[in-house]
Protein backbone atom coordinates (compact mmCIF):
# COMPACT_ATOMS: atom_id res chain seq x y z
CA UNK A 1 0.00 0.00 0.00
CA UNK A 2 3.02 2.34 0.28
CA UNK A 3 2.89 2.91 -3.49
CA UNK A 4 -0.75 3.96 -3.58
CA UNK A 5 -0.01 6.28 -0.65
CA UNK A 6 2.79 7.90 -2.62
CA UNK A 7 0.34 8.41 -5.49
CA UNK A 8 -1.74 10.57 -3.11
CA UNK A 9 1.08 13.09 -2.62
CA UNK A 10 0.32 16.39 -4.32
CA UNK A 11 2.66 18.81 -6.06
CA UNK A 12 2.87 22.46 -4.99
CA UNK A 13 0.62 23.43 -7.89
CA UNK A 14 -1.92 20.75 -7.01
CA UNK A 15 -1.87 21.86 -3.37
CA UNK A 16 -2.66 25.44 -4.42
CA UNK A 17 -5.64 24.17 -6.45
CA UNK A 18 -6.73 22.05 -3.48
CA UNK A 19 -6.63 25.18 -1.28
CA UNK A 20 -8.94 27.00 -3.69
CA UNK A 21 -11.37 24.08 -3.94
CA UNK A 22 -11.26 23.69 -0.16
CA UNK A 23 -11.98 27.36 0.51
CA UNK A 24 -15.02 27.28 -1.78
CA UNK A 25 -16.29 24.07 -0.18
CA UNK A 26 -15.90 25.58 3.29
CA UNK A 27 -17.90 28.63 2.19
CA UNK A 28 -20.64 26.33 0.89
CA UNK A 29 -20.76 24.56 4.27
CA UNK A 30 -21.02 27.91 6.05
CA UNK A 31 -23.84 29.02 3.73
CA UNK A 32 -25.73 25.79 4.42
CA UNK A 33 -25.18 26.15 8.16
CA UNK A 34 -26.52 29.72 8.12
CA UNK A 35 -29.74 28.43 6.52
CA UNK A 36 -30.42 25.79 9.19
CA UNK A 37 -33.50 27.33 10.81
CA UNK A 38 -36.99 26.07 11.69
CA UNK A 39 -39.29 26.02 8.64
CA UNK A 40 -36.50 25.77 6.04
CA UNK A 41 -36.56 22.64 3.86
CA UNK A 42 -33.47 20.57 3.18
CA UNK A 43 -34.14 20.98 -0.55
CA UNK A 44 -33.91 24.79 -0.20
CA UNK A 45 -30.50 24.38 1.43
CA UNK A 46 -29.42 21.91 -1.26
CA UNK A 47 -30.37 24.27 -4.09
CA UNK A 48 -28.62 27.20 -2.43
CA UNK A 49 -25.44 25.10 -2.09
CA UNK A 50 -25.66 24.03 -5.74
CA UNK A 51 -26.19 27.58 -7.00
CA UNK A 52 -23.42 28.98 -4.80
CA UNK A 53 -20.86 26.42 -5.99
CA UNK A 54 -21.81 26.92 -9.65
CA UNK A 55 -21.68 30.70 -9.30
CA UNK A 56 -17.97 30.30 -8.50
CA UNK A 57 -17.23 28.28 -11.61
CA UNK A 58 -17.24 24.94 -9.82
CA UNK A 59 -19.51 21.89 -9.78
CA UNK A 60 -21.01 20.13 -6.73
CA UNK A 61 -18.90 16.99 -6.21
CA UNK A 62 -21.87 14.94 -4.99
CA UNK A 63 -24.42 15.75 -7.72
CA UNK A 64 -24.93 12.59 -9.81
CA UNK A 65 -22.05 10.85 -7.98
CA UNK A 66 -23.05 7.17 -8.36
CA UNK A 67 -26.51 8.54 -9.16
CA UNK A 68 -26.86 10.66 -6.01
CA UNK A 69 -29.66 13.20 -6.67
CA UNK A 70 -28.51 16.11 -4.46
CA UNK A 71 -25.64 18.59 -4.26
CA UNK A 72 -25.36 18.19 -0.48
CA UNK A 73 -26.04 15.31 1.90
CA UNK A 74 -28.33 16.66 4.62
CA UNK A 75 -28.86 14.30 7.54
CA UNK A 76 -31.28 15.11 10.36
CA UNK A 77 -31.18 13.72 13.92
CA UNK A 78 -30.95 9.88 13.74
CA UNK A 79 -29.74 10.02 10.12
CA UNK A 80 -25.97 9.48 10.25
CA UNK A 81 -25.01 10.33 6.65
CA UNK A 82 -26.26 10.53 3.05
CA UNK A 83 -29.65 12.07 3.84
CA UNK A 84 -31.27 13.03 0.53
CA UNK A 85 -32.59 16.63 0.40
CA UNK A 86 -36.38 16.86 0.13
CA UNK A 87 -39.35 19.05 1.05
CA UNK A 88 -39.19 18.16 4.76
CA UNK A 89 -39.01 21.31 6.85
CA UNK A 90 -36.54 21.56 9.70
CA UNK A 91 -37.95 21.76 13.22
CA UNK A 92 -36.77 23.61 16.31
CA UNK A 93 -34.40 21.31 18.21
CA UNK A 94 -33.23 19.28 15.19
CA UNK A 95 -29.54 18.70 14.53
CA UNK A 96 -28.61 18.84 10.86
CA UNK A 97 -25.43 17.41 9.31
CA UNK A 98 -24.54 19.05 5.99
CA UNK A 99 -21.84 17.35 3.90
CA UNK A 100 -20.68 19.24 0.80
CA UNK A 101 -18.05 18.92 -1.90
CA UNK A 102 -16.96 21.27 -4.67
CA UNK A 103 -14.98 20.35 -7.77
CA UNK A 104 -12.96 23.33 -8.95
CA UNK A 105 -10.27 23.32 -11.66
CA UNK A 106 -9.76 19.57 -11.42
CA UNK A 107 -9.74 19.11 -7.62
CA UNK A 108 -12.27 18.38 -4.90
CA UNK A 109 -12.85 19.91 -1.48
CA UNK A 110 -14.92 17.86 0.97
CA UNK A 111 -16.25 18.94 4.37
CA UNK A 112 -19.17 18.53 6.74
CA UNK A 113 -20.58 20.04 9.90
CA UNK A 114 -23.55 19.35 12.17
CA UNK A 115 -25.64 22.43 12.89
CA UNK A 116 -28.25 23.26 15.54
CA UNK A 117 -31.74 24.19 14.33
CA UNK A 118 -32.86 26.86 16.78
CA UNK A 119 -32.44 25.85 20.41
CA UNK A 120 -31.29 22.27 20.88
CA UNK A 121 -31.02 20.07 23.97
CA UNK A 122 -27.82 20.06 26.04
CA UNK A 123 -27.39 16.38 25.06
CA UNK A 124 -27.56 17.23 21.35
CA UNK A 125 -25.11 20.12 21.82
CA UNK A 126 -22.65 17.81 23.59
CA UNK A 127 -22.90 15.25 20.77
CA UNK A 128 -22.10 17.94 18.17
CA UNK A 129 -19.23 19.34 20.22
CA UNK A 130 -17.61 15.96 20.97
CA UNK A 131 -17.87 14.95 17.30
CA UNK A 132 -16.23 18.18 16.16
CA UNK A 133 -13.51 18.01 18.81
CA UNK A 134 -12.73 14.40 17.91
CA UNK A 135 -11.60 15.63 14.49
CA UNK A 136 -9.17 18.06 16.16
CA UNK A 137 -7.95 15.33 18.54
CA UNK A 138 -7.28 13.14 15.52
CA UNK A 139 -5.33 15.68 13.52
CA UNK A 140 -2.89 16.22 16.38
CA UNK A 141 -1.33 13.12 14.80
CA UNK A 142 -1.72 14.27 11.18
CA UNK A 143 1.98 14.99 10.81
CA UNK A 144 4.95 13.50 9.05
CA UNK A 145 6.42 10.71 11.15
CA UNK A 146 3.13 9.42 12.52
CA UNK A 147 1.11 6.58 11.01
CA UNK A 148 -2.34 6.82 9.54
CA UNK A 149 -4.12 4.89 12.29
CA UNK A 150 -2.64 7.19 14.95
CA UNK A 151 -5.31 9.63 13.70
CA UNK A 152 -7.97 6.89 13.79
CA UNK A 153 -7.08 5.77 17.32
CA UNK A 154 -7.12 9.32 18.72
CA UNK A 155 -10.60 9.93 17.28
CA UNK A 156 -11.93 6.67 18.69
CA UNK A 157 -10.42 7.21 22.13
CA UNK A 158 -11.87 10.70 22.45
CA UNK A 159 -15.36 9.72 21.25
CA UNK A 160 -15.61 6.59 23.38
CA UNK A 161 -14.29 8.41 26.47
CA UNK A 162 -17.45 10.54 26.23
CA UNK A 163 -19.73 7.50 26.04
CA UNK A 164 -20.46 7.72 22.32
CA UNK A 165 -19.88 5.24 19.48
CA UNK A 166 -17.88 5.45 16.24
CA UNK A 167 -19.57 4.32 13.04
CA UNK A 168 -17.45 1.51 11.57
CA UNK A 169 -18.84 1.04 8.05
CA UNK A 170 -17.86 4.46 6.68
CA UNK A 171 -14.43 6.04 6.69
CA UNK A 172 -12.43 9.09 5.77
CA UNK A 173 -10.32 9.01 2.63
CA UNK A 174 -7.70 10.62 0.50
CA UNK A 175 -9.05 13.53 -1.54
CA UNK A 176 -7.78 15.27 -4.67
CA UNK A 177 -8.49 14.89 -8.38
CA UNK A 178 -10.93 12.19 -7.22
CA UNK A 179 -13.33 12.80 -4.37
CA UNK A 180 -12.38 9.42 -2.86
CA UNK A 181 -8.70 8.47 -3.15
CA UNK A 182 -6.41 6.13 -1.22
CA UNK A 183 -5.97 5.70 1.65
CA UNK A 184 -9.15 4.79 3.53
CA UNK A 185 -9.10 6.36 7.01
CA UNK A 186 -11.19 4.57 9.65
CA UNK A 187 -12.26 6.54 12.72
CA UNK A 188 -11.10 3.69 14.96
CA UNK A 189 -7.99 1.55 15.13
CA UNK A 190 -4.66 0.85 16.77
CA UNK A 191 -1.97 3.50 17.09
CA UNK A 192 1.36 2.82 15.41
CA UNK A 193 -0.24 1.03 12.46
CA UNK A 194 -1.07 1.93 8.89
CA UNK A 195 1.03 3.72 6.29
CA UNK A 196 3.41 6.48 7.29
CA UNK A 197 2.13 10.00 6.81
CA UNK A 198 4.12 11.99 4.28
CA UNK A 199 4.05 15.69 3.49
CA UNK A 200 1.92 16.57 0.49
CA UNK A 201 -0.80 14.02 1.27
CA UNK A 202 -4.33 15.44 1.22
CA UNK A 203 -6.85 13.63 3.40
CA UNK A 204 -10.52 14.00 4.32
CA UNK A 205 -10.89 13.16 8.02
CA UNK A 206 -14.54 12.64 9.00
CA UNK A 207 -15.70 11.21 12.32
CA UNK A 208 -19.31 9.96 12.31
CA UNK A 209 -20.51 9.60 15.89
CA UNK A 210 -23.62 7.96 17.33
CA UNK A 211 -25.09 8.93 20.70
CA UNK A 212 -26.11 5.29 21.25
CA UNK A 213 -24.70 2.11 19.72
CA UNK A 214 -22.46 2.01 16.66
CA UNK A 215 -24.99 -0.09 14.72
CA UNK A 216 -26.51 1.47 11.60
CA UNK A 217 -29.10 0.59 8.97
CA UNK A 218 -29.37 1.64 5.34
CA UNK A 219 -32.79 2.78 4.12
CA UNK A 220 -34.51 1.41 1.01
CA UNK A 221 -33.58 4.53 -1.01
CA UNK A 222 -30.06 3.07 -1.19
CA UNK A 223 -28.45 6.16 0.37
CA UNK A 224 -29.86 7.23 3.73
CA UNK A 225 -28.02 5.70 6.71
CA UNK A 226 -29.68 5.84 10.14
CA UNK A 227 -28.69 4.66 13.60
CA UNK A 228 -30.23 1.27 14.37
CA UNK A 229 -31.38 2.33 17.84
CA UNK A 230 -32.89 5.63 16.68
CA UNK A 231 -30.56 7.73 18.82
CA UNK A 232 -29.04 10.79 17.21
CA UNK A 233 -25.77 11.08 15.30
CA UNK A 234 -23.35 13.85 14.29
CA UNK A 235 -20.70 14.21 11.58
CA UNK A 236 -17.75 16.55 11.17
CA UNK A 237 -15.23 16.66 8.33
CA UNK A 238 -12.44 18.75 6.87
CA UNK A 239 -9.96 18.17 4.07
CA UNK A 240 -6.39 18.57 5.36
CA UNK A 241 -2.84 18.72 4.03
CA UNK A 242 0.04 16.89 5.70
CA UNK A 243 3.03 19.25 6.03
CA UNK A 244 6.39 19.05 7.80
CA UNK A 245 4.66 20.64 10.82
CA UNK A 246 1.04 21.21 11.86
CA UNK A 247 -1.54 20.01 9.32
CA UNK A 248 -3.15 22.66 7.15
CA UNK A 249 -6.96 22.58 7.10
CA UNK A 250 -7.88 23.10 3.44
CA UNK A 251 -11.56 23.56 4.27
CA UNK A 252 -10.98 25.84 7.25
CA UNK A 253 -13.97 27.99 8.23
CA UNK A 254 -13.46 31.67 7.47
CA UNK A 255 -12.55 33.59 10.64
Amino acid sequence: SEMCIRDSIKSDREIELMRRAGALTSQARALAGSMVKPGVSTLEIDHAVRDFIRSHGAEPSFLNYSGYPGSACISINEVVIHGIPDHRKLLEGDIVSVDVGAYLDGFHGDCCGTFACGTISPEARRLIDVTRQSFFEGIKFAKEGYRLFDISAAIQQYVESHGYSIVREYVGHGVGAQMHESPEIPNYGHPGRGPRLLRGMTLAIEPMVNAGSAAIQQMSDGWTVKTLDGKWAAHYENSILITDGEPEILTAPAI
